[in-house]
């Protein structure tokens, strides 16, 4: 009989993992806490290699072909303009908004159905099954729950009411697109700059607009309300005033900037210890959130999505299927998480933490670039048809 899954989340996660349920033999039906999609929101992501190779494995590769550029190049200066490193990573940037709507448009064409306005308020086994339970007041019944519910998922505290809270890692983000602008660089370059008092990274897209982001430090967490206060032309002030003296294009492009995006802060999970309950299993940034330094979030869920459809078309009970998902996954994400982390920490530094830092990181990249030591992280590759063992 053909299992049916309800996925709670729309947003990246969700409808990829749908769509490899789906080629694994497995319906299933999306439930979107917000009342409308994600069309216009967010800024923009990196996919790396093994992410884009994951999504090959379920014919969305060309998806997302003509969405954004390609980025294979990293450019990194200090705040006197000084190239401390050049390093390949082979990936492709595009805004989220276009991701996100990319592959829900495809998740309903292959027939996935999408519920919004259904927030999870609760899950529970049932004798055959498992149900949810919607802010609502409706409901929805499978075979089994995944989670794939982001940073603050419901899901995760319903298989666990002790799962520790999102570790913030201390940084800031806002950001915005740049408008007839022209600064040092060529298309398909990440550009970052360690300010004095802020990191910055900028793209020159193709046609010309420059997408760019900064990182302001906060020792304290604000609350989303605090950050949702925030202006953009307070942004724009604060961000010009950190960058005042610095080398480097930063506050040309910020000048150019019609709307700088509203701030968010960094979070990361060192360690979720329990990703799966009883017919409950979570996925993506409910498991795992990576710092955005580490490039790998989006890359980490798809990756997520398409062994989780693995283990459950090879291993026939749900635990058992739950636990070769975690078996396969869990020592992979949680290294990405702590390479995330490490590449953040240099992003906040003092000024003797920065004379350091510029000594010691050109030695280090280029020990990196020749030895190729983030292979296992960029060349990791699943294949689709070899057989998943209980």
């Amino acid at each position: 009989m053909t299992k049916r899954a309800l996925i709670i989340g729309g947003g990246i996660a969700g409808p990829v993992t749908a769509m490899a349920l789906q080629r694994a033999g497995i319906d299933s039906e999306v439930f979107e806490a917000y009342d409308r999609g994600a069309e216009g929101v967010g800024a923009f992501l990196t996919l790396a290699v093994n992410g884009l190779e994951a999504l090959r494995l379920l014919d969305l590769r060309d998806l997302v072909g003509d969405l954004g550029m390609d980025t294979p190049v990293m450019e990194i200066r200090n705040a006197r303009g000084r190239l401390l490193a050049t390093t390949s990573q082979p990936s492709r940037t595009l805004r989220r908004a276009d991701l996100y709507q990319a592959l829900r448009d495809e998740a309903v064409r292959r027939g996935v159905r999408i519920h919004y306005g259904k927030r999870l308020a609760d899950a529970s086994a049932t004798p055959d099954g498992v149900r949810a339970v919607f802010a609502d007041g409706t409901g929805a019944e499978g075979d089994l729950l995944v989670g794939a519910d982001g940073l603050r998922s419901r899901t995760r505290t319903l298989i666990d009411p002790n799962a520790p809270r999102a570790r913030y890692v201390g940084l800031l983000n806002t950001g915005g697109y740049a408008k007839g602008v022209r600064v040092p660089g060529r298309p398909g370059v990440c550009n970052f700059i360690f300010g004095r008092r802020c990191f910055f990274g900028y793209l020159i897209h193709p046609e010309g607009d420059v997408w760019w982001f900064a990182n302001p430090p906060s020792r304290r967490e604000m609350s989303p309300e605090e950050l949702a206060a925030i202006t953009p032309e307070r942004w724009r002030a604060r961000l010009m005033d950190l960058f005042e003296g610095d080398t480097g294009p930063m506050r040309e492009i910020i000048a150019a900037t019609p709307h700088i995006l509203p701030g968010w802060s960094t979070y990361d999970f060192p360690r979720v210890p329990k990703w799966s309950g009883e017919r409950m299993i979570l996925v993506g940034d409910a498991a795992h959130a990576t710092s955005p330094s580490s490039g790998q979030g989006a890359s980490m869920a798809i990756e997520d999505a398409v062994v989780l459809g693995k283990c459950l078309r090879d291993v026939p009970d749900l635990a058992g299927a739950f636990a070769a998902f975690e078996r396969l996954r869990r020592d992979r994400v949680e290294r990405v998480v702590a390479q995330g982390k490490r590449n953040g920490n240099g992003k906040a530094r003092g000024a003797g933490g920065a004379f350091v830092r510029d000594l010691i990181l050109p030695v280090v990249m280029r020990q990196v670039e020749k030895r190729n030591a983030l292979a296992w992280m960029h060349d990791y590759r699943i294949t689709w048809d070899d057989p998943v063992a209980a």
